[in-house]
């Protein structure tokens, strides 16, 4: 009698000799070789590139931006835009060519094989369950001001529970089906847009004399260029989404086209929102003073610009934009992890598919536990600065697979879209993430050097022998 395989040993094609028949015959779920539905079309990709990104710069990040580096913050998302667009580049030419759930993970597996795929695969749970629990704390900071502004006054005592409930709400939404999501993300997305033009059309006035009072013209570099950087390395987080976008490639209608226009388009809009964004909010007020206020800055920035009209419009084009990153982040994280147990790097029956709604339901429990986990915590630095690091090792990485695709170029490797200036430009993606890393506070690189010597370890305890199909 033959020695039994050991844990989480595959053949050549990724199938667990173990694995249970490939649909099962119950009316719960399908699993192994079901695929995800390609329901989402060119709106919904930019939804979710959008929508995850511009929660967290424009709501959250100023005041804790401009406490570190003044008005200079500014240059800072602008850093952070450039190393996006670097990666966003490379990351469009593996998607085209590779358009499955998954996104970073699966091109890293295919380009650099299988120890660097589970470790990126592995941190990339991780990762977007560390900034899924910031977008909802920064959620139940808005959702106390919302109330707050309407009269009721409840306290922060309640940020926490209100983001763990709405965090349990996005959960069991997506469970329901990516279409629905993907709808809530679409009318968020644009009604927040709304919001922002208007706030930014008329504080751009005011920022440049052409309306209201003169304010005092502040230094722009008030505390050296070092916390430019530093900045930078925090406020990455508000780049994440156009990754996400990857994740979900295996849902998106014509990839060869909507994947680059949706990743690269997102990164250009938010960018640009961004540094208008902490240019108005530090003309409005000292960096000081804007610090002060905390998560919820821009509370304040309205309410000068506009009185308590303009208070209430941010406090719930907050409320809507720490909604949509915190959903959109659901999503992707479910698809990070249903990718990787597709592969057997996890036990295979994280990838089942819900039969009723075409979900990975097991999947988004294994993101939804450890996110409600993380988001009891409450530290906002933190978590940022955790899901910075592991997202950036992922683009990094990314960026190295593609040069290495290039210089093999296997045959199933086909883009339809391919980098413009290479090899320059995902060799400078590559640079510029790594040393981004170098920026951030010792506990945070320490947490995520801990997440990727555990994810090593689980490589080498139960995913050794696997060979994944399309590696090298």
């Amino acid at each position: 009698m033959d020695d039994p395989p050991p844990p989480g040993g595959t053949n050549i094609e990724g199938e667990s000799p173990q694995a249970e028949p490939a649909i099962e015959t119950d009316e719960a779920t399908i699993t192994d070789d079901a695929e995800l539905e390609r329901t989402l079309g060119l709106s919904g990709g930019l939804a979710i590139g959008i929508g995850t990104m511009i929660g967290a710069g424009i709501f959250v990040f100023p005041g804790l931006a401009a406490g570190r580096a003044g008005p200079a913050a500014a240059a800072s998302f602008a850093i952070g835009a450039v190393v996006a667009l670097l990666v966003a580049l490379p990351a469009s030419e593996l998607a085209t060519a590779m358009p499955k759930s998954g996104g970073g993970y699966y091109f890293i597996s295919r380009g650099l094989g299988t120890l660097a795929g589970a470790v990126v695969g592995l941190s990339l749970w991780f990762g977007l369950v560390f900034a899924t629990a910031f977008y909802l704390v920064g959620f139940g900071y808005y959702a106390v001001d919302t109330l707050a502004e309407l009269g009721v006054a409840i306290g922060e005592g309640l940020v926490i529970p209100l983001a763990l409930l709405f965090g349990a709400g996005f959960i069991v939404l997506n469970v329901t089906g990516t279409e629905n999501a993907a709808k809530l993300q679409n009318g968020i997305v644009a009604l927040l847009l709304s919001i922002l033009f208007v706030f930014l059309a008329y504080g751009g006035l005011d920022a440049v004399g052409l309306v209201g009072e003169p304010t005092a013209p502040e230094q722009f570099v008030p505390f050296g260029t070092m916390p430019i950087l530093t900045t930078a390395a925090l406020v990455f987080t508000s780049y994440l989404g156009f990754a996400q976008v990857a994740t979900v490639a295996g849902e998106m209608k014509d990839p060869g086209r909507n994947l680059p226009l949706a990743m690269v388009g997102s990164v250009l809009i938010v960018g640009v929102l961004y540094v208008a964004t902490i240019f108005i909010a530090t003309s409005a007020f000292g960096s000081e003073q804007l610090a002060g206020f905390g998560e919820t800055a821009m509370v304040e920035v309205g309410r000068h610009y506009l009185g308590a009209v303009g208070a209430f419009a941010i406090v719930f084009g907050g409320l809507l934009a720490t909604m949509s990153s915190a959903n959109a982040s659901v999503l992707s994280t479910s698809r990070a992890i249903y990718a990787v147990s597709k592969d057997a790097l996890l036990p295979r029956g994280a990838s089942r598919i819900n039969l009723r709604y075409g979900t990975p339901h097991v999947a988004l429990g294994m993101a939804g536990g450890p996110i409600l986990v993380l988001t009891a915590t409450g530290r906002v630095e933190l978590l940022a600065e955790v899901a910075s690091f592991l997202h950036l090792l992922m683009y990094g990485l990314l960026c190295v697979a593609l040069i290495a695709l290039r210089r093999n170029e296997p045959e199933w490797y086909d883009p339809d879209f391919r980098v413009p200036g290479y090899p320059v430009v995902p060799a400078l993606g590559a640079l510029a993430s790594f040393a981004l890393i170098g920026f951030m506070q010792p506990t945070s690189q320490l947490v995520g050097i801990g997440i990727m010597i555990a994810t090593a370890g689980w490589y080498v305890y139960y995913a050794r022998d696997v060979e994944l199909k399309g590696s090298l």
